[in-house]
């Protein structure tokens, strides 16, 4: 296992996040990543058995930055979903890293320790508790709630360049979208005025 800090370790896991970024899991190469981190395939392969181990470990640290940045809050979903945005029009490069891994299904079976699977159940596990507790319309499915905000808030972190006017300034016309990111989940999910904070629920 890598620890931060092992140079060589954190070389590779460096190495790794940008070739996976760049070509995806199917097209991202050992030999690369070995070349770029400046060691052998074979010691890459000594602290990960497999590509796939490996962009498991890469994709669990990037979530794990990602939620930190963004901080899920069930009870102000349309400020998660103007952070996300935020976040991912600042770092395109994780946008991709994340897309990848959502796109290459590399087994049928799902893995115990898929960073994307336990991400999701801890964030439908947050926002049960806020239904449970009164704060989001009980009505819904948590895992709808979870992909329609997530989905809205990263539409235009996807496609920044789409509908830019030449004369419009881009940073003017990404605000322009992040305010109709956020007014479109207000009206599905409005944040809620005085609610516990998220560690509170």
């Amino acid at each position: 296992m890598v620890t931060m800090t092992d140079s060589t370790g954190d070389r590779i896991v460096a190495a790794a996040t940008t070739e996976f970024s760049q070509h995806g899991i199917a097209g991202a190469r050992i030999e690369r990543i070995a070349r770029a981190a400046r060691t052998s395939k074979e010691r890459v392969y000594a602290y990960y058995r497999s590509k796939d181990a490996l962009y498991r470990f890469v994709a669990a640290r990037e979530l794990a930055a990602i939620a930190e940045a963004t901080r899920l809050d069930p009870t102000d979903l349309p400020g998660y979903a103007g952070r996300i945005h935020d976040y991912f029009v600042q770092h395109p490069e994780r946008l991709r890293l994340m897309s990848w891994g959502q796109l290459e299904v590399t087994s049928d079976a799902p893995q115990p320790d898929d960073p994307f699977r336990q991400s999701v159940r801890r964030k439908i596990d947050q926002l049960r508790a806020a239904q449970q507790a009164g704060h989001l319309d009980p009505a819904w499915d948590p895992i709808d709630i979870l992909v329609f905000v997530n989905q809205i808030a990263m539409s235009w972190a996807a496609q920044p360049h789409v509908g830019v006017d030449a004369t419009e300034d881009r940073a003017t016309f990404l605000a322009a979208r992040r305010a109709a990111i956020v007014a479109a989940v207000q009206r599905l999910f409005p944040a809620v005025n005085n609610a516990p904070t998220p560690d509170e629920l």
